[in-house]
């Protein structure tokens, strides 16, 4: 039972340590997403070239799937560890403030999961040969695909959703390594609230002007 319960534990923590990376990335994202906006694309596509080409950000690209792929595959794991050690189900939930979120974090995180095999499959999988489409030349691209209100509608929602997920996600990581004090925990999760709101929003921001008003 102690080997289970460690594992569970150790599990949680390099969970927390991969979602807390994959947290450092999207910050980034967004700064190379607003170039998006602007009328010409050169200042994005030496973005992305750079992105796709400088070697220490290829490394860190296999780190960041690497972060991926732990944070997916030990949630996945830990939720049906959580289904199968409460096999009738709650009668009465808990009510922390967090109750809410962790119920359907793993919800969430599929809708996000299909979000980003959708948005590989429209830029990564151009990069590396396997779709058709000009590596060099994202940002006709991106505008192309924002013109179209059904990736608008599925983007503006996962995205949404994604504010739900990445609230309870940067809040819960602080806590399983350990930073879970009567100072610093309402802290953190001010700090969650706001960077679950701004980051969604930019990312929408996007969406919605390059949709509606270019």
């Amino acid at each position: 039972m102690s080997k289970v319960l460690f594992s569970s534990i150790t599990k949680k923590f390099v969970m927390a340590l991969a979602g807390l990376f994959l947290l450092t990335f999207l910050p980034l994202h967004l700064i190379i997403n607003l170039m998006l906006l602007k009328s010409e694309p050169g200042p994005f596509n030496s973005a992305a070239h750079f992105m796709a080409t400088f070697p220490l950000i290829k490394i860190m690209e296999i780190v960041l799937f690497g972060a991926i792929l732990i944070h997916i595959s030990w949630g996945i794991y830990l939720q049906i560890q959580n289904w199968f050690a409460r096999p009738v189900g709650y009668v009465r939930y808990n009510k922390s403030e967090t109750s809410f979120f962790s119920r359907f974090m793993i919800w969430t995180g599929a809708i996000i999961l299909t979000f980003l095999i959708l948005h590989w499959f429209n830029f990564y999988f151009i990069k590396l040969g396997i779709v058709k489409g000009n590596p060099e030349d994202f940002y006709s691209v991106a505008h192309s695909l924002f013109k179209i209100p059904a990736y608008d509608i599925i983007y503006l929602t996962c995205f949404a959703l994604l504010g739900f997920h990445l609230y309870h996600a940067f809040y819960s990581a602080f806590q399983t390594i350990g930073l879970n004090h009567r100072i610093w925990s309402p802290v953190v999760k001010l700090v969650a609230l706001v960077y679950a709101i701004i980051l969604p929003a930019g990312f929408a921001f996007i969406s919605v002007t390059l949709w509606l008003f270019r």
